[in-house]
């Protein structure tokens, strides 16, 4: 596998458009490197005149249309690049497929390290490092929510009217609409899915302040530096959207673990656990740097849950039609039935 990111990144080519984009022309590409990540998109960093890069293109096969996630990707970083949300820098993007066989955009390697993987052990001795590192999270997702979407050109990034009525009705669709994958158990293998559903309706909040979302902003999308409990990169933004950026506040605690370092997605727990801020000490920083209402965040948390929920049951669904790995669809339907769960319990103010 090591080698298979051959197949997907031509190097002569990818030098050919490089020189045309006037960086390090002429300058051989040096020490390719794959990178490992939370996604099925490539990461490829290398270096070229002195200077380090990493290529992010989509899969051979994506589920969805790769163009247009890296076009997305490429150009909300483009967006923040004068903004202090912690971000890889753009350096170039190409939205066509000429030239690598799908669009990709190159951005400057981030000096961090991913948590989930383990804390390295000068920050795993640091309960108050740690504790530093879970604030750290909520002011960077509080900074995304505050930029001005008109001044940064993404007014028109996604569909925002009716956002709050859309989101209950949406996912439930999604949800029935795995119908089609033969041998999934269906709704009732959720349970308490619809309760939670029909929650979401009854009590959707009058209104919101449309901004950035990330969308799926959790230990395994964020990188922290070295040097500082502080973040070095917020990654993945493949989900990026427009909405209320407190759904991304719900998210970061809906998968947040408990006390005994356990969260509801096994892959987003961070070892060793200890000197981590509690939820509500994350959403008091959150408001602090945002100036926010927070008096409707038990909805945005039960509708990340909600949400997470359906997309990871997906996976589920698939893997009994046979186009996923069975244990990873039985994985990652135990973590769907947790996260309805712990929306229930955050409906009944009990998580």
């Amino acid at each position: 596998m090591t080698e298979a990111w051959r197949e997907l990144v031509d190097l002569e080519r990818l030098g050919r458009w490089m020189d045309a984009q006037g960086l390090a022309p002429g300058a051989p590409i040096k020490q390719p490197t794959l990178l490992t990540g939370g996604t099925q998109n490539l990461l490829l960093r290398f270096a070229r005149g002195g200077r380090g890069f990493v290529l992010r293109r989509p899969p051979k096969n994506p589920r969805v249309d790769g163009n247009e996630t890296m076009r997305r990707e490429a150009r909300v970083l483009a967006a923040l690049a004068d903004s202090r949300v912690p971000h890889a820098r753009l350096i170039a993007s190409c939205a066509e497929a000429d030239v690598l066989g799908a669009g990709f955009y190159l951005m400057e390697p981030v000096d961090g390290y991913g948590p989930t993987a383990g804390l390295p052990p000068h920050v795993a001795a640091q309960p108050l490092w740690c504790h530093r590192m879970g604030l750290s999270l909520a002011e960077a997702i509080a900074d995304l929510g505050t930029l001005n979407v008109q001044d940064l050109g993404l007014a028109d990034f996604s569909r925002t009217e009716g956002w709050l009525q859309r989101q209950a009705p949406r996912w439930h669709r999604q949800l029935l609409g795995y119908a089609e994958y033969a041998g999934w158990p269906g709704v009732d293998g959720l349970p308490g899915v619809q309760a939670v559903a029909h929650w979401l309706e009854a009590h959707t909040p009058a209104k919101c302040r449309i901004g950035i979302v990330h969308g799926d902003y959790h230990f395994g999308n964020v990188m922290f530096r070295h040097d500082a409990p502080e973040l070095a990169a917020i990654v993945d933004w493949e989900l990026a959207s427009l909405g209320d950026p407190l759904l991304d506040l719900g998210w970061l605690i809906a998968t947040w673990p408990d006390a005994r370092g356990r969260s509801v997605v096994d892959k987003l727990e961070v070892q060793p656990w200890a000197g981590f801020p509690e939820p509500a000490e994350l959403a008091t920083a959150y408001a602090a740097r945002s100036g926010r209402d927070l008096s409707d965040l038990r909805w945005y948390t039960v509708l990340a849950c909600y949400k997470l929920g359906i997309i990871l049951e997906g996976t589920h669904a698939r893997a009994h039609a046979g186009k996923a790995p069975m244990q990873i669809g039985i994985e990652l339907h135990a973590a769907a039935c947790r996260l309805i769960e712990r929306a229930q319990g955050t409906m009944a103010g009990t998580a």
